[in-house]
């Protein structure tokens, strides 16, 4: 059976999967395309991913191309449990409730795993890690992954020898860079931090840390409302690319200084840590853009820490020995998640519509694969964007056979 926290919460989440199935028609559209042929016909699917409505749909297209799904949440704070409990009564299984301690996180990861699904669906690449993990990687045909943390997890198992099975990394599709990390991470690690804090942006220092697309696409929309945004990075092509961007590049350090707003958005562990709390302001705002809850040391902020006190809703106030305040949003988790809604639902109609050719395609070359780490088949990543533009009327332009010739030719 399925466990959500309170199945009669279906009524408000249907409505909010209705609500984004109406705004995601690239989607519907392969759907409607390949439904017929079902190519996914008792495959069985388990998925990670955000449980909110978005993912919802991406669930039920997948069960109308023929597969049997089974579906938690990659997050502990980012299911939404009206979403769950409506799509509990739609797929053959769901185990997802907000707020899950660790421990209930792992079990309904294992829960998925006794499914003995056949593809995997994964956000951060813990579902395919624990499959690795309690011997149940045998039977999967293949993963899809999402993020760039999940992408670097997966690369190093193949690395090491060690990958069961292969992997379609959608996050590595060139539109996914384009809409989702960038314009998707973008709108909505600003909307989750404005929700959490009901602050302006306008007039901050806002700390970016990481120049990757999703810094980029946050580094963008926090200029746009306002804020005075300073990069730091590790990387000194990207160092220079934010700098003729415009923005003021600094060291860790100096940007902890002066920054009213922190965002760590690289994927990597311990970006802020105790030395960058030792002198940042009174009254700066910590928050994370990146997957997993490592980026910003909260162990090292707890134990500098004279009292903590939750402010407001995904806001913790931590008063150091020396009186200042730092706030923590979301307790460290994706704030875009953990405080808002995650990418508009448009952006992830393009980004699950990558998921589900993904999926497809690895059941359609079930056993030609070898178990490494796959980009997404260019034909499938521009179908995705040829059905938006279609959709959207947006016109294309054709090279002439002229011009195809002459970028050809070396003479």
């Amino acid at each position: 059976m399925s466990l959500v926290r309170d199945v009669n919460l279906a009524p408000q989440g249907r409505n909010k999967i209705e609500w984004a199935m109406a705004h995601m028609p690239v989607l519907a559209s392969l759907v409607e395309e390949m439904e017929a042929e079902r190519p996914l016909k008792d495959v069985r699917v388990g998925i990670s991913l955000h449980l909110e409505a978005k993912t919802a749909v991406l669930a039920i297209s997948l069960e109308r191309l023929g597969a049997r799904v089974s579906i938690t949440s990659s997050n502990p704070l980012s299911a939404q449990d009206d979403v769950a409990a409506a799509l509990s009564k739609i797929v053959h299984r769901v185990y997802a409730w907000r707020g899950e301690d660790d421990r209930e996180y792992e079990e309904n990861h294992r829960r998925i795993l006794a499914e003995s699904p056949q593809i995997l669906v994964d956000d951060g690449a813990d579902l395919s890690v624990m499959a690795h993990r309690f011997g149940a990687a045998g039977g999967v045909i293949g993963a899809t992954e999402e993020t760039t943390t999940g992408v670097l997890r997966f690369r190093a198992m193949e690395r090491d020898g060690v990958l069961g099975f292969p992997v379609m990394a959608v996050n590595d599709a060139k539109s996914k860079h384009l809409y989702d990390n960038r314009f998707g991470s973008g709108q909505s690690v600003v909307d989750g931090i404005m929700r959490a804090t009901n602050l302006q942006m306008g007039g901050k220092r806002a700390v970016v840390l990481g120049y990757g697309w999703v810094g980029k696409g946050v580094a963008e929309r926090l200029r746009g409302m306002g804020a005075r945004v300073i990069v730091v990075e590790v990387d000194p092509f990207k160092a220079l690319e934010a700098y003729m961007d415009g923005y003021d590049v600094l060291g860790s350090i100096d940007a902890a200084r002066i920054g009213d707003i922190f965002v760590t958005c690289t994927g990597n562990i311990n970006v802020l840590t105790g030395r960058h709390f030792d002198v940042m302001k009174d009254g700066a705002i910590l928050a994370n853009a990146g997957h997993f809850d490592v980026e910003v040391d909260v162990r090292s902020l707890r134990s500098m820490a004279t009292s903590e006190v939750d402010v407001r809703l995904n806001v913790k106030e931590f008063r150091l020995k020396d009186g200042r305040r730092l706030y923590l949003l979301g307790e460290g988790r994706l704030v875009n998640l953990v405080a808002a809604d995650g990418h508009p639902v448009e952006v992830m109609d393009l980004s699950f519509a990558t998921q589900l050719l993904s999926v497809v395609h690895l059941v359609k070359n079930a056993g030609r694969l070898e178990r490494r780490v796959y980009t997404l088949p260019e034909d499938l990543d521009e179908k995705v964007v040829m059905t938006k533009l279609k959709i959207e009327g947006v016109g294309l332009d054709r090279l002439t056979d002229e011009q195809k010739r002459y970028l050809e030719s070396w003479r």
